[in-house]
């Protein structure tokens, strides 16, 4: 019986939307219930997270892609040095950036610099997260817990909405 109310509750804060549970947290709490909608955004120190997201995998696709806008709002420059997630072996850092005529795709060792003032946006494309080894493909409608460390404010929780694959799966703004 308690399974079923849990399921009953997590109906009910798909439904109600993200003002219904926090989908975020301070990294080192409790999880809270998370629901199929990221909340508008988060602070970290004096980093803002918005638009979180990530798209449902393909058929023997072998990794997901993740993707948010960080806004450093402090006097401080900041930098994205690591990503980890309990749904994949490892989530890398990555870039995509075109080297002649070739897109190439390179993992971000150094992490990604997130200068003051500086809006940084994590997209298709360009900047990213990757998460490697995923243990099951992202689903459409689903959630993928992450947790982001900054080399200064520290480390901060996220849900990414799973969205449709392809070009058109993200339609969060």
């Amino acid at each position: 019986m308690k399974t079923l109310g849990l399921i009953a509750l997590a109906g009910l804060i798909a439904v109600a939307g993200p003002g219904a549970a926090s989908a975020q947290h301070a990294h080192g709490s409790g999880h809270a219930a998370h629901s199929a909608e990221a909340p508008a955004s988060v602070r970290v120190g004096d980093l803002e997270l918005s638009g979180a997201f990530t798209k449902a995998m393909l058929p023997g696709q072998p990794v997901g892609g993740g993707y948010l806008t960080i806004h450093n709002k402090g006097a401080n420059n900041d930098r994205l040095v690591s990503a980890s997630s309990p749904v994949a072996d490892m989530v890398e850092l990555h870039e995509m950036a075109m080297q002649g005529e070739v897109m190439r795709m390179r993992k971000l060792n150094d992490g990604i610099p997130v200068a003051a003032g500086a809006t940084v946006e994590l997209k298709p494309g360009g900047l990213h997260l990757m998460f490697m080894r995923v243990k099951e493909p992202f689903k459409a409608g689903g959630s993928v817990p992450l947790t982001l460390t900054f080399e200064k404010a520290g480390s901060v929780d996220l849900v990414l909405p799973v969205g449709a694959a392809g070009p058109a799966g993200h339609q969060h703004n």
